[in-house]
């Protein structure tokens, strides 16, 4: 089967959709299929051969974040000739509810088109409700449409309609499986990690610096490894300077330094404050062996297992995360049995299951062998409002 994969997000800028979707191209590839990925992109130079670019990206703002997405004619253009040259048997569409390539690329295609939906949709309410008549016109071309979590699914059936087949995130456990910590560092002692946009307010990393004075003074030889996109040095400058020493940033890491991070924790913190809807780097975590302790989001706790797999505060109290903290790191005996239950737990959403889920629905929507194609009589620009500004240069908004 020959799978075109559609990622709204700029392919070169680090981020959960665009992980995903790669660690499912691998995981088609080892069951025999072949996958191409269309995405926005700054460099398409540097993108491997399996990418193709649909334009440079913008940044907007969206769900708590910044996205960098692209939409227009351009990205459009792009989108129906990559369909039509690539030979598809499978279209999928990735956060196709917005103005974003995703729905571009379910307008200009036709035949069969799966979509997923990864995010919780909760925080974008005023700009899904502005833009659901053209959402529904798209969703009519889905034929199958598939959530990473209850959560995913639940907004996604409030503000689209229809349901959905849950089909959870992926892991590669085998690029946890080893234990080669970085350079210097070991685990069994106190060392602590976050991974995430450290400028991102809704990822936490204020939250935990603001536990970490209470955990270093009971713990005392306490460590911070903070990895990933953003600029944490006048974050860290803001501490107290013995503090703050006990703060080591990373930086962006590669995947392999990310494993070799993950080996060298002996607490994986997700502070998270909001927004997500699954918690793709806690199942990355388990599988490398690093007990996890997250803030108690709904969606946190189902990949925990209700905390079974994994330890929960209170959601945004520095106070309850700092006594989830000393407790766990005082208690080397419950540590080793959540590295045990996050391993296993961790194993249940390994790609080598997920994938297969995601074939099936493939399956589900091809019996006949009926192929992708581009739709060159769609008029897209009829579909999506667009507010006319005057043309101080001219007379009127509709001049010329």
């Amino acid at each position: 089967m020959r799978v075109g994969l559609v990622c709204p997000y700029a392919w070169d800028t680090p981020g959960g959709v665009a992980v995903h979707i790669d660690d499912l191209r691998r995981a088609l590839l080892r069951l025999g299929h072949e996958a191409l990925v269309l995405a926005p992109a700054d460099d398409e130079e540097a993108l491997p051969d399996y990418v193709t670019s649909a334009g440079r990206p913008i940044s907007v703002s969206s769900n708590g974040s910044v996205a960098r997405i692209n939409f227009g004619p351009g990205p459009a253009a792009r989108a129906r000739r990559w369909i039509k040259e690539s030979d598809l048997d499978v279209l999928h569409v990735h956060e196709p509810a917005g103005p974003s390539l995703g729905i571009l690329s379910v307008w200009v295609a036709e035949g069969p088109i799966v979509a997923t939906w990864h995010s919780s949709l909760a925080s974008s309410r005023r700009e899904l409700n502005a833009a659901a008549p053209m959402v529904r016109s798209a969703m009519e071309k889905i034929r199958a449409r598939i959530a990473v979590s209850e959560y995913a699914r639940a907004s996604l059936v409030e503000y689209t309609g229809g349901d959905a087949v849950l089909i959870p995130n992926g892991v590669d456990c085998s690029l946890y499986a080893g234990d080669e910590p970085l350079p210097g560092r070991s685990r069994g002692g106190s060392t602590l990690m976050f991974l995430g946009r450290v400028d991102e307010p809704r990822k936490g990393l204020q939250v935990l610096l603001a536990a970490l004075p209470a955990v270093a003074a009971a713990v005392p030889d306490v460590e911070l490894l903070v990895a990933g996109p953003g600029d944490a040095e006048p974050v860290r400058d803001a501490l107290d300077p013995a503090l703050a020493a006990r703060v080591h940033v990373l930086g962006m890491v590669s995947q392999d330094d990310k494993a070799r991070a993950l080996h060298s924790a002996d607490v994986y913190v997700a502070p998270n404050t909001g927004g997500e809807s699954f918690g793709i780097i806690l199942l990355e975590a388990m599988a490398a062996g690093a007990p996890v302790v997250a803030s108690d989001l709904e969606a946190f706790q189902r990949v925990l297992d209700e905390g079974r797999a994994g330890a929960l505060f209170a959601n945004e109290d520095p106070v309850d995360l700092a006594r989830v903290l000393v407790d766990l790191l005082r208690d080397p005996q419950r540590r080793a049995a959540l590295q045990v239950a996050g391993r296993a737990r961790a194993a249940q959403y390994d790609w080598s299951r997920v994938a297969r889920q995601v074939v099936a629905v493939y399956d589900s929507v091809t019996p006949g062998g009926e192929k992708v194609f581009a739709d060159l009589s769609t008029q897209l620009w009829g579909r999506w409002p667009v507010r006319r500004v005057p043309n101080p240069d001219r007379g009127s908004p509709d001049a010329g």
